[in-house]
């Protein structure tokens, strides 16, 4: 062990890993790398006793004035505990070295509480004063790395502890100590959740989504919606989707993800509403965030979904089907999604040609003109190249069919097998789909013929061949293009499938292949050295559909083939199917019965794939789940997912307050802009969105409790001036329908928006309101009270002297704290709108009088 470093004399410090100092013995030095020093003596092995060494130095710790010095001690006490080495015994010294002013040295520290606060329960109680004492120091920093420190102790027993330094935080005025206690409450819902719900957090994380740090509203969002798992996320209404809809701008791109995940959830009020949130988002689009940009054609289409006319609908017959609303949306979100794709990462590009295979199965047609963006290029990795193949064959119409094919045929040689094989099967996929135009099936079946005899490139000759078989199931007519090399084919062709494909043609074109019984029972000699159950079933079937078009020459082999097949066990399904031949074959009276069961052709198909490839409702249960791993996958959620793990996609509200028929304001919400101006953040649109009132406008309710207004932080002061030039009418009335003609008639954007005033008291009833603001010849239309608010709707008119105008108003009163929200419309009186601005602010001066701020 090492000598006992006196205290004051830095110089025998002579731990491992200290700067100046060589490793420890058996570890020879090793030169400086570039770009600085690397720490990589503090991760190797230890030597016995060293634990020991670091309790001595830590005790001289409040001691030593070299503040790196400190640090290298607390670097060397991690990289243990790093390395698995227990050091708990070091417990108490660590807590003393806690009260330290170095934010670095005390994040280690606290680290180090964390890591043995599960497995040391006794010695993590210690420590919890100290971190309750630090949720109150001066420094930000501090508060929220003990706060996220004592949250994730993690221990029941520190919940009593932990309550009341997250409620503090939450109110705290540095955003990062908020939002590090909403992540905390995160922490307490998975440590105790009956504790969780009698601290009534979940309504105050609905509130905080008003924080005016976008940074706090993400968080709060994201423990929404695990908090609410188990119901489908957290709750949406119109009011929570307008308020972050209207403050995207302000979110970081990890935000802007979090609120655009929650779009497709959201069922618009109407169809109005809409495309004005399509239009909201639509800049989003313009972002180099592929992320971004694939939520947004998620909500795009789900707002598709939602607003676009079905067959059973009764509306207008001119309003836009679901179809026609998503072929419009595909089309405007081609080019970025394009432009994605040329320009980004490798696995960011194999992500993205997923989601553009989905879109082009969704709506066929619309990416055709883009097909050379698709082309392989030479320094593609291998998934990405075989992804290209398989969007190109989706790709083909009449005009770019010879070009596709042309590249196909190119990549059918590739040195990489499996690259050749799926060029072929994209090839035959434009013939079976019928894409290509006249005479493309004919120019398709010839070039898959010519890979037939391809003997040096084996999987080729393979993978051509059941294409063929595939061909001659859709096209018939082409029975006399494939017929000809089949004889040939099958005796150099040994995959099992490939054989298997070329045997099944033989018995569809015997009737025109003059060698075909011949070939096949070649076959049936070597049956006892065929291993592969598909050639035995492909051969059984080809040779009785052949003894009914050349009886004579087949029938002495069909016997011999099913002796072997009836005895052979090493397939059911190839005995079964031998047995019910045979039978049939000898029971029937009649053989024309059996021939026509047996060499009837299949119906004529109405569609564009094979029943058995008829994959339609998975196509449609991952639209519903696109942007998730599924379309990576493609498969369902419950296929690599516990079913407890699976959040269920819930959409909301049921209920919407406004009628489908009712016209609604612009999607903006009050206040803001006030946010924006505040904190300066930059919008994601071409042009600011205008401010407006809350939606109330034609026959929609007056109040509309609890959907059209959200709370907003306080901005900065309004003006203030004298009441010289404002003079009120004192026994002025309005009906309701004249009251809502008027707000009907001034533009939203009109709308002088006032948020959060101060009050001085919060009033007991709307009947206090409404007589102070009456004795101020402000009158009142209606009004309500919420449980966390007083919503009136206001009205006063000018004395003609001074204009006749009318100013018409709707004022939130918050009970808690004490705050008034105005939205102000002036409807007549002074166009000047230097006099109009003094007049709305000497009327906002007024109401404040009346209320006493």
């Amino acid at each position: 062990m090492s000598a006992m470093p006196v205290p004051g004399n830095p110089n025998q410090h002579q731990y491992p890993g200290a700067p100046g100092h060589p490793p420890p013995n058996g570890q020879p030095g090793q030169p400086q790398q570039p770009g600085g020093p690397r720490d990589e003596s503090y991760f190797t092995e230890s030597r016995k006793g060293e634990v020991n060494e670091l309790r001595q130095l830590l005790r001289t710790f409040g001691t030593e004035r070299d503040k790196q010095r400190k640090r290298d001690i607390m670097k060397k006490v991690i990289a243990y505990m790093t390395l698995g080495i227990d050091v708990s015994r070091l417990f108490t010294e660590m807590m003393l070295a806690i009260e330290t002013r170095d934010l670095v040295i005390k994040k280690m520290v606290y680290l180090f509480l964390c890591n043995y606060a599960e497995t040391h329960p006794d010695l993590a109680q210690m420590c919890t004063n100290t971190l309750v004492k630090d949720c109150g120091n001066e420094d930000p920093m501090v508060r929220g790395l003990a706060l996220r420190s004592l949250c994730s102790l993690r221990l029941p027993q520190m919940i009593e502890y932990t309550s009341e330094p997250l409620r503090r935080s939450l109110q705290d005025g540095h955003a990062y100590v908020r939002k590090t206690g909403v992540m905390g409450i995160l922490k307490m819902y998975h440590l105790n959740k009956e504790e969780f719900d009698k601290a009534a957090f979940n309504d105050i994380l609905y509130d905080m989504l008003r924080d005016p740090d976008s940074s706090v509203v993400t968080n709060c969002i994201l423990v929404l919606n695990e908090i609410m798992a188990d119901s489908g996320g957290m709750a949406l209404n119109r009011a929570v989707m307008l308020h972050l809809l209207n403050r995207i701008h302000e979110f970081s791109e990890f935000g802007i993800l979090s609120v655009l995940d929650l779009v497709p959830r959201y069922i618009p009020a109407n169809d109005e509403e809409g495309f004005q949130i399509m239009n909201l988002l639509d800049p989003v689009l313009r972002t180099a965030n592929a992320g971004a940009v694939v939520a947004t054609i998620r909500a795009f289409l789900s707002i598709a979904d939602a607003v676009g006319k079905r067959p059973e609908d009764d509306r207008d017959p001119d309003s836009p089907s679901v179809d026609d609303l998503k072929r419009q949306v595909v089309v405007r979100i081609k080019a970025p999604l394009v432009t994605l794709v040329a320009s980004g990462s490798n696995e960011l590009t194999y992500v993205l040609l997923k989601y553009v295979d989905q879109l082009i199965d969704l709506c066929p047609g619309i990416f055709d003109d883009e097909y050379r963006q698709f082309y392989v290029r030479y320094n593609d990795p291998t998934h990405i190249k075989h992804s290209k193949v398989r969007i190109l064959a989706k790709l083909a119409n009449p005009e770019t069919a010879p070009d596709i094919v042309a590249e196909l045929g190119e990549l059918v040689a590739n040195v990489d097998d499996t690259m050749g094989r799926i060029a072929v099967r994209s090839m035959a996929l434009i013939a079976i789909h019928d894409s290509g135009g006249p005479g493309a099936v004919e120019s398709i079946a010839r070039r898959l013929v010519d890979m037939l005899d391809l003997q040096g490139i084996p999987h080729v000759s393979s993978e051509a061949a059941t294409a063929l078989a595939s061909l001659v199931r859709r096209h018939p007519s082409i029975e006399s293009v494939v017929s000809a090399p089949l004889p040939r084919a099958l005796k150099y062709i040994i995959e099992p499938t490939g054989k298997a494909s070329v045997i099944f043609l033989l018995g569809e074109c015997g009737d025109s292949i003059t060698e075909a019984p011949y070939a096949l029972e070649k076959v049936i000699d070597s049956y006892d050295s065929i291993s592969d159950d598909c050639v035995k079933t492909a051969l059984l079937a080809a040779t009785v559909k052949l003894f009914f078009k050349r009886p004579p020459e087949v029938q002495q082999m069909l016997g011999r083939l099913l002796k072997k097949a009836t005895e052979d066990v090493t397939s059911q399904d190839l005995h079964d199917r031998a047995l019910f031949y045979y039978r049939l074959l000898r029971s029937s009276p009649d053989p024309s019965v059996a021939k026509s069961i047996i060499t009837s052709k299949s119906m004529t198909m109405t569609t564009d794939h094979f029943a058995e490839e008829d994959d339609s409702e998975l196509k449609a249960a991952l639209m519903d789940e696109f942007n998730t791993l599924c379309t990576i996958y493609h498969c369902r959620a419950e296929n690599f997912i516990d079913d407890e793990n699976i959040v269920r996609f819930v959409k909301m509200p049921t209920d919407h307050p406004l009628p489908r028929e009712a016209v609604v304001a612009p999607v903006v919400d009050p206040g803001v802009n006030n946010i924006t101006d505040q904190f300066g953040g930059a919008s994601l649109a071409e042009t600011p969105a205008p401010v407006a009132a809350p939606a109330y406008s034609g026959e929609v309710d007056l109040l509309g409790f609890g959907d059209d207004s959200m709370g907003a932080p306080p901005p900065p002061a309004a003006s203030t001036s004298t009441l010289q030039s404002l003079s009120l009418k004192s026994n002025v009335s309005l009906t309701g329908e004249e009251y809502q003609h008027k707000w009907g008639a001034v533009s939203d954007t009109e709308a002088v928006v006032i948020s959060a005033l101060p009050i001085s008291n919060s009033p007991s009833s709307t009947d206090t309101v409404e007589g102070a603001l009456s004795a101020f010849s402000v009158f009142t239309m209606a009004s309500g009270e919420l449980p966390t608010e007083f919503k009136f709707f206001l009205y006063g008119q000018e004395e003609v002297s001074f204009g006749g105008g009318f100013f018409l108003i709707q004022a939130v009163v918050q009970k808690a704290p004490a705050s008034l929200t105005l939205t102000i419309k002036p409807n007549g009186g002074d166009i000047d709108p230097n006099k109009r601005k003094e007049k709305i602010d000497q009327f906002v001066e007024l109401i404040k009088t009346a209320l006493g701020e």
